[in-house]
């Protein structure tokens, strides 16, 4: 029988092992940004609001009956009640936030693009592998730097147009190309390295990419924007896809 000493080390042990496990990219919830949050949050705001207002018309249905019935009795208090628990449950689950298509990204406009790319790597997040994940969150803070700079930004610029291409396109199409590898090949080694691998790698490189261009937004220089992002579909955009066509 195990002592209560031993049994709160070892508590204290599995703790440690756990804050380890996240602190190394450790899957969690949540948002990965501020606009993919803020998004969630105004899709709540709406619920709240229907439900303000059907919660509102059934009290008033039931007070007009009461009036022209000269009261609704017991019966009537209950079907109210249990017409406002329907009406709750049902309007706080639906209509439920609906997750960005694949092509829908990169047809979206900069002042959205990024919280609905959040948005969609949230959703793909349980897919991966851990150090793709904490690559995953690093990228969702990255984006929110890069929101502040493209409110800004003309909508017909090229530079919006690159910037489309490289966070609606490349990063999107990456990890899908990832998601649609059958899971236990994901581990095997082929074409120089695990899908895995490849997809860490190349997430590492656009992470680099996205604080390079916001970096060149922020200071004004968006000429080279064009440049840097066809050499970066021409260098690994296509990575993932050779691996998954491989037998």
């Amino acid at each position: 029988m195990s002592s209560p000493s031993h049994d709160s080390d070892r508590i204290l042990l599995q703790a440690r092992q756990s804050l380890q496990h996240q602190r190394a990219g450790g899957r969690r919830t949540g948002s990965i940004g501020r606009r993919s949050a803020a998004l969630k949050r105004d899709h709540a705001f709406r619920k709240l609001v229907r439900i303000l207002l059907a919660v509102s018309a059934i009290l008033m249905g039931a007070m007009i009956a009461g009036l022209i019935i000269n009261g609704i009795g017991w019966g009537g208090i209950i079907i109210t009640l249990l017409a406002i628990i329907v009406a709750v449950g049902v309007l706080g689950v639906f209509p439920r936030l609906p997750s960005p298509s694949l092509e829908s990204l990169g047809k979206a406009d900069v002042k959205t693009l990024v919280g609905r790319t959040e948005l969609w790597l949230e959703r793909q997040r349980p897919a991966l592998p851990a150090p793709a994940v904490q690559l995953v969150d690093q990228i969702g803070l990255q984006l929110d730097a890069l929101g502040l700079q493209l409110d800004g930004l003309d909508e017909r610029a090229p530079a919006a147009q690159e910037v489309r291409k490289l966070v609606g396109e490349h990063l999107p199409k990456l990890v899908s190309s990832y998601t649609s590898i059958p899971r236990h090949l994901r581990t095997e080694a082929r074409a120089g390295g695990t899908p895995d691998q490849q997809l860490t790698e190349s997430l590492g490189k656009i992470s680099t990419e996205i604080d390079s261009v916001t970096r060149q937004l922020a200071s004004g220089a968006i000429d080279n924007l064009a440049i840097r992002t066809r050499y970066l579909d021409y260098k690994y955009g296509g990575a993932l896809d050779q691996t998954e066509t491989k037998p």
